[in-house]
């Protein structure tokens, strides 16, 4: 039989099928492999609301889409190459998102009248018996036969037997992309070490998978994507949680300061605390409150006592702990607020991404009550914005809120290990004794950034007042005194703008420094802009993109940088909230473009709009 290979650029997959499946762990451990071959990749899980929803029908669909280049790539595709359907609901969850011409990989088994039932398709239609696929390359499997077949020695239930088709679809897959599948059986040797029959089963069902496409004559050609050219050094393929987690463990090293997390599970952040747990031999401590209110509670004790206190939560969670965090304003200590945030209001989209929580990061407390705001904007990204976060907070004498969301928590990308001569430092200063000039500790004499001493409890000489109620000027000591509380309340909102004065200036991440239209951004919507961008600069339209990690306070030059353009874009996923703050505080008149949908905003639709702006400049 002849066998052609044939060397691709890009390729996007979607696997497909019910919660039960196995679609996510599939899809990790393609992204794992193709991590270890060298492409650059980027991902996207989309996980159903629901724990476990009915079998085979369209909301219990669980999907992830990977992909992977040999060139730079910035987003996981705005639609698929390849489709691994599981069951018909899977398919008309997807199709939409396949390439016209795209390949379908179908399990036949998933498409017999009860899975089409429950999948809404009318009575006597089967899109993988009619012609209503032919656009498209369909490649019908009956995995579930096959998968029962190869394992038919084993003396596992039809149950424990059908849970191994996800690994003989990732076999096929791996036979199809000209892959090794070492990995994958490490993997399940590491797992499964205490079930031998598991582990055996699911080794057998990956090479039955694999050596189907090889001595199958219906399968002629197999597909190569060669390694990225990227910049030398050891990578790894990490999921923003992850990436998120370890930040935090590198802050807390280089700081000095034991780390205490006080959490709540919530999704898409329980993933931190997972992570966090593991490393104990770092001196982090973990706390599953019973409630979001005890967890940010805890963590401030934990930061009055000395330690970095951090809290991880998502939307609902935040608001929620508002009123401690008023309380992390007024008694001006370190503290770490990240908020993973998805779809809301209330319980919302819990498994969708969303970033609609920036107002509620700058304006959800009572009172006048400021703290930074720093956004990562990809998964690799948020190892540097949390160290980042805690440094301000600490150095700085502040809590600090930090934005993720579900697309970047979930996401996973190529991260290159940093070094330790790479991470700045992060100084602690302690205040141990009472200064010459001193007769007695004053908690709010401030240094020349306005931050005052952070004293550990138990200090000789160093005991003071402390909590929610306003403090007296320099003393410390309750004050209802008006004049006193305007003073506070100036002074603590000086002391966050004066950030501004320690962080980098905002740059231009692709583009001119002026021109006819900037893209401005923040959080996960760095991919889909620097896409964008891209494609209408390689037309030669003078665009540029700059992404705003600092969102409170803003880096002192974004106003001369905004100034440069004509035209101002925010793109976003939320109804228009940066644009809101960017008005305001610049008096420019900035365009949005909003997509409230619990999905990513693409580089296609990103382009369209874009273009709007050069269509009429040629119109006149």
């Amino acid at each position: 039989m002849n066998r052609t290979q044939e060397v691709l650029k890009d390729v996007v997959i979607k696997f497909a099928g019910d919660s039960g499946d196995g679609m996510q762990l599939t899809g990790t451990q393609f992204t794992t492999n193709t991590a270890l071959l060298g492409a650059d990749l980027s991902t996207f899980p989309d996980f159903p609301a629901e724990i476990r929803a009915p079998q085979g029908t369209i909301p219990g669909v669980s999907g992830f889409q990977l992909r992977f280049s040999s060139d730079h790539i910035y987003t996981p595709g705005d639609e698929c190459d390849v489709l691994v359907a599981m069951n018909a609901a899977a398919l008309k969850a997807n199709l939409k998102g396949l390439k016209k011409g795209g390949r379908i990989i179908a399990n036949t088994d998933g498409f017999d009248s009860k899975n089409l039932r429950l999948a809404n398709y009318p009575d006597g239609v089967n899109p993988i018996e009619n012609n209503s696929l032919d656009g498209y390359e369909l490649i019908k499997i009956d995995v579930t036969k096959l998968t029962r077949e190869a394992l038919k020695e084993f003396t596992l239930g039809t149950k424990e037997k059908d849970r191994a088709k996800n690994m003989f679809i990732l076999g096929f897959l791996y036979w199809m992309y000209n892959r090794d599948m070492e990995n994958t059986i490490n993997f399940l040797t590491e797992k499964f070490s205490k079930k031998p029959d598991i582990l055996d089963s699911n080794i057998k069902a990956l090479k039955a998978g694999y050596n189907y496409g090889d001595t199958t004559e219906t399968f002629t050609t197999t597909y190569k994507v060669e390694k990225a050219r990227i910049e030398p050094g050891t990578y790894r393929s990490i999921m923003g949680n992850q990436s998120l987690a370890l930040g935090l463990i590198a802050a807390s090293t280089k700081s000095g300061l034991p780390m205490f997390l006080g959490t709540y599970p919530i999704t898409p952040a329980s993933d931190i605390l997972h992570e966090l747990s593991r490393h104990k031999n770092f001196g982090i401590r973990t706390f599953q409150a019973e409630d979001e209110i005890a967890a940010i509670t805890a963590a401030i004790g934990a930061s009055y006592g000395g330690a970095l206190g951090v809290t991880t939560t998502s939307g609902p969670g935040m608001a929620l702990k508002t009123e401690a965090m008023g309380l992390a304003v007024m008694l001006e200590i370190p503290l770490v607020i990240v908020n993973v945030q998805r779809g809301g209001p209330s319980t919302g989209l819990p498994t969708k991404t969303e970033q609609s929580d920036l107002l509620q990061a700058y304006y959800g407390r009572n009172g006048e009550c400021p703290m930074p705001v720093i956004a990562a904007s990809s998964p690799a990204d948020c190892f540097d914005a949390v160290y980042e976060a805690v440094k301000i907070s600490v150095q700085h004498m502040t809590p600090v809120i930090f934005l993720s969301d579900g697309y970047i928590a979930n996401g996973a990308e190529p991260w290159r290990f940093p070094t330790e001569e790479t991470l700045a430092p992060i100084h602690v200063k302690f205040k141990t004794e009472l200064w010459d000039h001193e007769d007695k500790f004053q908690p709010y004499l401030r240094d020349e950034n306005l931050v005052r001493p952070w004293a550990v409890p138990g200090t000789p000489g160093l005991e003071h007042r402390i909590g929610g109620i306003e403090k007296q000027n320099i003393t410390g000591n309750i004050s209802y005194d008006p004049e006193n509380h305007q003073t506070m309340v100036k002074i603590r909102q000086e002391k966050v703008d004066k950030i501004a004065e320690h962080i980098p200036d905002q740059k231009i991440d692709s583009g001119a420094d002026k021109g006819k239209v900037l893209v401005l951004g923040w959080g996960s919507t760095y991919g889909a802009i620097k896409s964008a961008v891209a494609e209408l600069q390689a037309q030669g339209k003078s665009v540029s993109h700059a992404h705003i990690r600092h969102l409170r306070p803003f880096p002192k030059n974004l106003g001369e940088i905004i100034r440069n353009f004509e035209h101002v874009i925010i793109p976003e996923i939320n109804n228009g909230q940066l644009i809101k703050i960017i008005r305001d505080q610049y008096l420019v008149d900035a365009k949005g473009y909003h997509k409230i949908m619990g999905i990513p905003i693409t580089k296609h639709e990103l382009v369209e709009e874009l273009d709007k702006y050069f269509v009429v400049e040629q119109v006149v």
